[in-house]
């Protein structure tokens, strides 16, 4: 979701960005081979997919992770052109002749191929580094979460990788000077952080960078490997870190700061080249809906009444002072040290403790409303401190193929405020179970749908289901706590505000000031927390939208089958219907769930 490594709600799992065409002028008369072509030469032109997924490994092939990806304007103007050849290979099937499952595959894949390419005028509209992603940041978490070193050989791969960055960061540059041209400059008080950030990564001492530091430790418990090959891996390791990274880290940084000194502060995407149909662009990308910017503001400025209004009811209920209002009680309770660990190493820990309990907890219910379990696992681990600063409060990331690597919640302890007791169960749902692993692994371990679907890219799905997950949880009597069923909705809240200050900042032209102001009024989330999600709204623009219009429309689509199947409604096959065919556009998935009511009264 999001970073692309971190599944900011991406992330990590998105795999279709470039869609790389079949070498054949015609396409296989299988379409599924077709299918399969399209996803493994999209996968092999990506190094660092490769080592993500562990896809060759999962085929029992042995793999060099030695290489990363080709970031430059050449390569992907030729996967462009790659990509139009492949959807004319595509159009050639006759669907006439495909049975159900194909007819739905190669829709989904002509959507998502069809909406890359209405937005290809604005290839350059993404900021190429932000505070929240980037090569800056994503390349050390890439190599920190995703590159394996269980042998000499993949120890010397992660070197090679050090030094491969350099062409990295000289694509990366080349790619912003051309948007500099064009007036697409990150705003000045986000390059500011960048800049900062980066200045601070770079200052360490090489042995206490995060790039050595994990592969030294990693290195240090090979089996079987001598004391002097590790000090030649050593050595190699910190001499490619001081002689390439830095200095690439150094020339980015001297690029930025000039930057610095012509950016704006406007926050909005408004300013830039022909801004509001981008914007609307963008919000059809991330929602799969054709919903305008001014009707999703309106629906976020009346969920936002709703939710607060439950909110004030448990609380009254619970001996606050509701007349005060919303903004004063919520701020009471948030002020309250008891909803807090200690603010030390040792309080840390205990929340990293207590996420993994609300994880094995659920995990034990899930089976009263799921009929499909992932095979593998998740566990919780800390964001990376280099980059928790400016990270959101958590995120997911995906299994690896071959079994070496389970789901992955990551959890931002930066400020202790921004972990309220009553938040962690309902964070702990969203990431991982019901939540993004559940969604997320499930759809890897499916075995009749094309691989490109078991990786779909659609936001509003995933966050949508990840969120609704958070009501499961409540409904399987998970949340009866009263202040936790507040954590419930204040996450609610969280999002439908969203829906207020992202069409704020790049509809209704609101300052990056105004959107802090209006989500710390109207939450209470800790202002460490409004500021880093702002703040990632303004450079990832409409993907803040999908949470809520997902949920909500997986909502009605569950009201709908409740209505038509009566006492025959079975919340476990409505999952299955939801889940079992991989993620898809809110339209299509209205589709499969018609089909699910049409097959349930059939077979009752």
């Amino acid at each position: 979701m999001s970073c692309h490594f971190k599944i900011k709600k991406l992330v990590s799992v998105i795999f279709m960005s470039s869609l790389i065409a079949c070498s054949e002028e015609k396409p296989s008369d299988d379409i599924n081979v077709f299918f399969q072509d399209i996803f493994e030469e999209s996968l092999m032109d990506s190094p660092e997919r490769l080592t993500n997924t562990r896809f060759m490994e999962q085929k029992g092939k042995p793999w060099r992770h030695d290489r990363l990806d080709d970031l430059s304007l050449a390569h992907e103007e030729k996967n462009m052109a790659r990509d139009h050849h492949n959807y004319d290979l595509l159009m050639a099937y006759d669907v006439q002749t495909l049975n159900k499952e194909e007819r739905l595959s190669a829709r989904l894949l002509r959507w998502q191929m069809e909406n890359n390419f209405a937005n290809e005028k604005y290839r350059f509209h993404g900021y190429s580094i932000t505070q929240l992603g980037g090569l800056m940041d994503n390349y050390p978490l890439f190599m920190n979460g995703y590159h394996q070193i269980n042998s000499v050989a993949e120890a010397e791969d992660y070197i090679a990788r050090l030094h491969g960055v350099k062409k990295q960061f000289e694509d990366t540059v080349e790619r912003m000077k051309i948007q500099q041209e064009k007036g697409i400059i990150l705003p000045k008080s986000l390059l500011g952080k960048v800049i900062e950030t980066n200045k601070a990564f770079i200052a360490q001492h090489v042995r206490e960078n995060i790039l050595f530091k994990k592969f030294a430790s990693k290195v240090a418990v090979l089996k079987e490997v001598d004391d002097e090959v590790k000090k030649r891996l050593y050595s190699d390791a910190e001499q490619a870190i001081t002689q390439t990274v830095f200095p690439a880290y150094e020339t980015a940084i001297a690029f930025l700061t000039e930057q610095e000194k012509i950016a704006t502060n406007d926050a909005g995407v408004w300013k830039l080249p022909d801004g509001d149909n981008y914007y609307q662009a963008s919000i059809k990308t991330q929602t799969t809906t054709s919903m305008t910017a001014e009707q999703i503001h309106e629906l976020g400025l009346s969920e936002v009444a709703r939710i607060q209004g439950e909110i004030m009811a448990i609380l009254q209920k619970e001996g606050f002072e509701v007349d005060k209002g919303f903004e004063v009680v919520i701020q009471q309770m948030a002020n309250d040290p008891r909803f807090y660990y200690s603010d030390d190493d040792q309080g840390r820990a205990r929340i990293l403790k207590d996420y993994a309990m609300m994880i094995d907890e659920v995990n034990t219910r899930v089976a009263d409303i799921f009929n499909v379990k992932p095979k593998m696992g998740v566990i919780v681990k800390r964001i990376p401190k280099f980059s928790e600063k400016s990270a959101p409060g958590g995120y997911y990331s995906e299994p690896a193929l071959d079994g070496s690597r389970p789901g992955i919640f990551w959890a931002n302890l930066y400020d202790i405020r921004a972990t309220p007791k009553y938040g962690m169960r309902t964070l702990t749902y969203h990431e991982a179970i019901p939540g993004h692993h559940f969604q997320i692994a499930i759809a890897q371990e499916l075995k009749n749908l094309p691989m490109f679907r078991k990786f779909s890219p659609y936001n509003a799905y995933v966050e949508g289901w990840a969120l609704y997950s958070e009501r499961l949880a409540k409904e399987l009597g998970l949340q009866d706590d009263s202040f936790d069923d507040i954590g419930r909705l204040q996450a609610e809240l969280f999002r439908a505000v969203r829906l207020v200050v992202d069409t704020g900042l790049h509809y209704k032209r609101w300052t990056r000031e105004e959107t802090i102001d209006y989500m710390a009024r109207n939450t209470g989330y800790a202002i460490s927390d409004v500021v880093a999600e702002i703040e990632r709204y303004m450079v990832w623009p409409g993907q803040a939208l999908g949470y809520k219009m997902g949920m909500l429309k997986i909502l009605e689509l569950r009201e709908r089958a409740k209505k038509a199947l009566g006492a025959d409604f079975d919340l476990r096959t409505f999952h299955d219907a939801i889940l079992t065919n991989g993620a898809m556009p809110l339209d299509i998935l209205a589709e499969q769930v018609d089909e699910y009511i049409a097959g349930a009264r059939q077979t009752n």
